[in-house]
């Protein structure tokens, strides 16, 4: 299978997706309500879509094609609240965050979807623990040769992006001492970490090829890289962040994304080298082990810092920028969570430290989500 042309799109528009938790109002453990959920969202008419997930306990929600992160907000938060009177007739609640911090994986049923089938009967046990739940942001590139250029531009701050929305810090009932502990499950896989180093499309053409001739892949959804290319829409998907627990969060996440972007097309400020991914591996365990805590090293530089300076001499970089796409809000937004060095993941903590009880977690989140806290 050849690989599909790479399609115009606005450069800086912007699609979010966010992967969401299904849960019964009794133990807040997950509920396997998709089709009921999806069935009644049907009939509502709403921007983006609902579609199922990998497990029946599971919905994923998309925008359409937005050019701000305030237009994001608008849409995820129409299509939050259609969501929340669907699960309310369901006597269910919706929640974000990046695992479920109590459920079992053998417990969870397959959609029942030919692709979902199909993956089970590859990955067997893998395809049930996948039960994980991640925000996708798409961004438009102005053409295929600087797609690439901005995936391996963004690739300098994905432990930003990792740390900023983390929210799976539970896994079966532990604390994993882990503030992204949903990464963790996507590294099982064989065709996920980092997209090849190439920055034309004929390159990536050939890698495409070469690949699909030894039969491991027959399409881009084979690669579960944690930023792939899209070319049927133009553009680059950043798969990294867990769902955050807001659509605020959610939203604020995609114009960080979008002024990292306006910064790499208005000023070049960088050429992307193999020899920045020395670092990948470790700069990324680091920001899903310790979230704000995290040191990150500089690829060009070599110099270690804490993760928190350097995200926030990012935004002190990128304000104009931010400024210029209406996205000034939602960087003082996630600024704020830096300097108190506080994501989703210890507010999930400190609840729990409160509480002792996970369940009540899940309930204050799922009240978190639908705008009551």
């Amino acid at each position: 299978m050849s690989l599909e042309p790479f399609q115009k799109s606005a450069a800086l528009s912007l699609g979010v997706e966010l992967e969401l938790q299904l849960v019964n109002t009794h133990d807040y453990d997950l509920a396997p309500y998709a089709e009921d959920m999806l069935r009644l969202m049907d009939k509502i008419e709403l921007p983006g879509s609902v579609v199922p997930e990998m497990t029946s306990s599971m919905i994923e929600i998309s925008t359409g094609v937005c050019q701000s992160s305030a237009q994001v907000l608008g849409e995820l938060t129409q299509i939050r609240d259609s969501l929340v009177k669907s699960a309310d007739k369901l006597n269910i609640a919706v929640v974000g965050g990046g695992t479920h911090p109590f459920q079992m994986w053998h417990e969870r049923r397959i959609y029942d979807k030919p692709r979902f089938r199909e993956l089970s009967d590859l990955y067997g046990y893998l395809s049930k623990q996948f039960t994980i739940f991640g925000q996708h942001v798409h961004i438009g590139c102005p053409s295929a040769d600087e797609a690439l250029l901005m995936l391996h531009r963004m690739s300098r701050y994905i432990p930003h992006f990792i740390a900023l929305s983390a929210s799976s810090p539970y896994v079966q009932g532990h604390d994993t001492a882990f503030d992204s502990a949903r990464l963790n499950s996507v590294f099982a896989f064989p065709l996920s970490g980092r997209a090849p180093f190439t920055l034309t499309w004929d390159e990536f053409t050939a890698y495409f090829d070469k690949m699909t001739r030894t039969g491991v892949v027959k399409s881009m959804k084979d690669f579960y890289w944690d930023i792939r290319p899209k070319p049927e829409y133009g553009t680059i998907e950043i798969r990294v962040f867990d769902t955050p627990l807001t659509v605020e969060r959610a939203s604020a996440l995609s114009g960080y994304v979008q002024s990292l972007a306006s910064w790499f097309l208005r000023e070049q400020p960088f050429m992307p080298a193999e020899d920045d991914y020395l670092v990948y591996t470790y700069n990324r365990f680091q920001a899903c082990r310790f979230g704000m805590e995290a040191v990150y090293v500089d690829p060009a530089t070599g110099e270690h810092m804490a993760l928190r300076d350097h995200i926030l001499q990012t935004m002190q970089r990128i304000e104009p920028d931010a400024e210029k796409v209406g996205a000034a809000a939602a960087v003082h937004l996630l600024r704020g969570s830096v300097e108190r060095a506080h994501n989703d993941a210890r507010w999930l903590r400190e609840v729990q430290y409160k509480e002792r009880l996970l369940a009540e977690a899940v309930r204050q989140a799922a009240q978190r989500f639908r705008g009551s806290v």
